[in-house]
């Protein structure tokens, strides 16, 4: 066999070998791997994280499954109550790594960020440091976009982005003084990818990329690191709590446990790995979307012939399984 066959063969073979996993895999390549091969997690043991939106959802599964590692945990959401729900399960599934001590209530609001400073210092005073931030606070929106009013715009900037800012920008200040530290963002894949009758929804998590992607590439010689964590459709109340086109007003509509969706507990794991292993961008769906995101970026043309073909509602659909 000459050295260019030799060549060809390969090439078809990691073909093969993307085509398949394409079709049988819930996240991107470099995730399947870590996942399968390194993912980690002792690393985790010790290390002090505060996680937003952490009494329900992804952010409450990440706090879960953290905890089986002896994680020292800050919860904030709105909600008291089912924070310290959320703390005393972690405590039974830490199985005695973990006490009442290691593991923070911190209710918050994100979108008060003139109380960002105090709650920053109660973080340090309780635990005398801070290793990794995950901003998982969020909400999505549906709404066709020329009914879409601007205060809506307005509220989910103040919710998806600028809160995420500010309180990032208060921990990366301290991590540029002690040396070291972790910086998570949840986005979307329609931060990557916009997804039609979510526009105000899609701009903040382009806006998350583009304000995070400037940070890391500034931190590129530092041992400070940022994590874009991009799941599409998952099990959670997200759909119901989402923003309409009109303030004050949520979507309402509830999912079926035969939805195609990818379970909290699974994006959690999968989210694990990726901040464990200090992960850059991790994309995370079930098929057939990943297949979708990887044709966008690197075939834009075709997928757009594709979209043409099935139409956008069609897309919707298949995003909410309406």
């Amino acid at each position: 066999m000459g050295f260019l066959n030799f060549i060809g063969l390969i090439v078809v073979l990691k073909f093969l070998v993307y085509f398949v996993l394409f079709f049988t895999s819930d996240t991107d390549l470099e995730l399947w791997f870590y996942d399968k091969f390194k993912r980690n997690f002792d690393s985790f043991k010790g290390k002090v994280v505060w996680i937003t939106g952490a009494s329900s959802g992804i952010g409450e599964q990440i706090a879960l499954n953290l905890s089986k590692y002896g994680t020292k945990l800050v919860l904030s959401a709105r909600n008291k109550d089912k924070l310290y729900q959320v703390k005393n399960r972690c405590i039974d599934l830490s199985e005695g790594k973990l006490t009442a001590n290691d593991i923070l209530v911190l209710p918050m609001d994100v979108t008060h960020i003139s109380k960002h400073n105090s709650l920053f210092d109660n973080v340090i005073n309780h635990f005398g440091k801070l290793d990794i931030l995950i901003n998982n606070a969020g909400r999505s929106q549906r709404a066709i976009w020329e009914d879409i009013e601007l205060g809506v715009d307005q509220e989910l900037f103040d919710l998806n982005v600028f809160s995420v800012i500010n309180l990032s920008r208060i921990v990366v200040r301290y991590f540029n003084q002690v040396g070291h530290g972790q910086l998570v963002a949840t986005s979307s894949i329609a931060g990557i990818i916009p997804a039609p009758f979510s526009a105000s929804y899609d701009a903040t998590k382009h806006a998350l990329h583009g304000y995070l992607g400037a940070l890391r590439l500034e931190k590129l010689h530092t041992n400070i690191h940022i994590t874009l964590l991009c799941p599409g459709p998952v099990f959670t109340n997200f759909l119901k709590e989402s923003f309409t086109g009109r303030p004050g007003e949520k979507y309402g509509l509830t999912h079926s446990p035969t939805d195609n969706r990818m379970s909290a507990e699974r994006c959690a794991h999968l989210s694990c790995v990726a901040i464990a292993n200090k992960l850059k961008e991790s994309w995370m769906a079930k098929f057939p979307f990943i297949l979708i995101l990887y044709f966008s970026i690197y075939c834009p043309v075709i997928a757009y012939k594709f979209y043409e073909l099935i139409g956008y509602k069609t897309i919707n659909k298949l995003r909410d399984n309406q």
